[in-house]
């Protein structure tokens, strides 16, 4: 009975002790899983707190599976996204508790200008879980074919999220 007290009391601080985002000088790393229509990859992401309440970083994204076209494969180009990313966090801004914090942000890309919004909830002092979803506001190419819908369209990112 003490060791399961003990462990329970030990694992209690950790979760008291964690906080999503603290301001300057705080780095996140997060992984995860990127899902839109006809494809799904990898989700990679960096922020890095430049103030109170503002961070940015960059997002690289690789499609793993995707819906190919008769006699076409896509390539690796067509698979691939860099951004680079501003977040408001305003977690304590709206009264959250320390564990959470929502972001909403924009960001600039090889295929679009876009928006994001994102949710982080952290359960011990390194570890936690995040969801994004996002949006292209302003399309580089008018005359999107083939597989230049992938990487820019709406997206959903969910994965594990740490403190560097």
């Amino acid at each position: 009975m003490k060791k399961i007290i003990t462990l329970s009391l030990l694992l209690s601080i950790g979760f008291i002790n964690a906080q999503a985002f603290k301001g300057k000088g705080d780095i996140k790393a997060q992984v995860g899983a990127n899902i839109q229509d006809g494809a799904t990859g990898i989700h990679l992401s960096t922020d890095f707190g430049i103030g109170e309440n503002m961070s940015y970083g960059f997002i690289a994204s690789y499609l793993l599976s995707v819906q190919e076209f008769p006699n076409l494969k896509p390539e690796f180009g067509d698979r691939i996204d860099v951004k680079a990313r501003f977040n408001a966090n305003l977690g304590n801004v709206i009264g959250l508790d320390k564990k959470m914090d929502v972001y909403p942000g924009l960001d600039l890309g090889l295929r679009n200008f876009g928006a994001h919004l994102g949710f982080r909830y952290f359960f011990s002092e390194g570890f936690g879980l995040y969801t994004e979803a996002g949006i292209p506001i302003a399309k580089y190419d008018t005359n999107i074919t083939g597989f230049d819908n992938y990487n820019n369209q709406f997206t959903v990112n969910i994965g594990a999220s740490f403190n560097l």
